[in-house]
């Protein structure tokens, strides 16, 4: 075991994982945490921590991480590269191992002029792949980046995100398998709708042999309205929505557009469960947390194994 988290059990027993999303608030309302944690326990094997998710200030990631093991949730703790330099990210890296934080998502961060400080400074010192390569010489190693010895490595099992959507499409697989040489033990997806370029990435990275290396979380968020899946196809870069997914949103009743976008999710989830080469999905129930308990039912992924 590389650090014993019930994510990391899980998808060695060989288990279908299921893993949920939490964003912190624009506040220190600890209650606001609390309350939305209190939808995703005992529905998900762990849950994202976001960190400053859209490059909008937020109360810090390792924080609510804390508040979320207090009720009862396995953190995914997520640090992007955006905001620190590697004299931080190490530091936070021990304080979150410190603090029983046992996964972690490595990322570069949305850029910060799409947030609400577009005259920040990006530190961007390393890159995420990069810093999947820091943790793992930090865990497997004991030693940082300087080359020092660490007194207690941290237990830390490493994740990654992956866009099998971004043009060059024939690059995708290969920067998947970067972050796998680099160490990574789990990836999880850009929002997927465009099934069929999913299919076509998942196959790739199993004809290379990746898919018996890594764990693939399948990104799927439920869709709440047609403007939110023009939203996505329009204004979000690297997402792939095609034009069948709004079509499909159009053809039911306004009232109902919520519940078809909830259906289309677990239809997506029913499909990955006999993908080859996809271990899981991560749920990202956009500020819909509580929504989560419907789709687990409706997507017959409860209840989850205890390993």
């Amino acid at each position: 075991m590389k650090s014993g988290s019930n994510l990391e059990k899980i998808l060695r027993a060989g288990h279908f994982a299921f893993t949920g999303e939490l964003g912190p608030p624009r506040g220190s309302n600890v209650e606001a945490v609390r309350d939305k944690a209190k939808h995703l326990v005992g529905k998900v094997d762990a849950v994202n921590i976001t960190d400053n998710q859209t490059a909008m200030v937020r109360m810090s990631s390792w924080a609510a991480s804390l508040i979320a093991i207090e009720e009862g949730l396995e953190p995914n703790y997520q640090m992007v590269c955006r905001d620190r330099n590697r004299l931080a990210m190490q530091a936070d890296i021990l304080g979150a191992s410190a603090m029983g934080i046992r996964n972690m998502l490595c990322l570069s961060g949305d850029h910060q002029q799409f947030g609400d400080h577009p005259q920040s400074k990006g530190v961007f010192d390393i890159d995420s792949t990069q810093l999947i390569g820091t943790v793992k010489k930090m865990r497997d190693e004991s030693k940082f980046l300087g080359g020092a010895d660490i007194d207690g490595p941290p237990q830390i099992f490493i994740g990654g995100a992956a866009n099998p959507f971004a043009e060059p499409h024939e690059w995708r697989v290969h920067r998947l398998a970067k972050k796998v040489a680099a160490g990574v033990d789990f990836v999880q997806t850009q929002c997927i709708f465009n099934m069929e370029r999913m299919r076509q990435w998942v196959k790739e990275a199993v004809d290379m042999g990746l898919t018996e290396k890594v764990y693939i979380l399948a990104g799927v968020t439920p869709m709440k309205s047609v403007g939110m899946a023009r939203y996505m196809q329009m204004k979000v870069p690297g997402m792939d929505v095609p034009n069948e997914i709004i079509k499909r949103l159009q053809g039911v009743d306004k009232k109902k557009v919520a519940d078809e976008g909830i259906k289309i999710a677990c239809e997506q989830i029913e499909e990955f469960k006999e993908m080859k080469g996809v271990a899981g999905v991560h749920l990202m129930a956009i500020e819909w947390e509580h929504k989560v308990p419907e789709i687990t039912e409706r997507a017959n992924v409860l209840p989850r194994p205890v390993v």
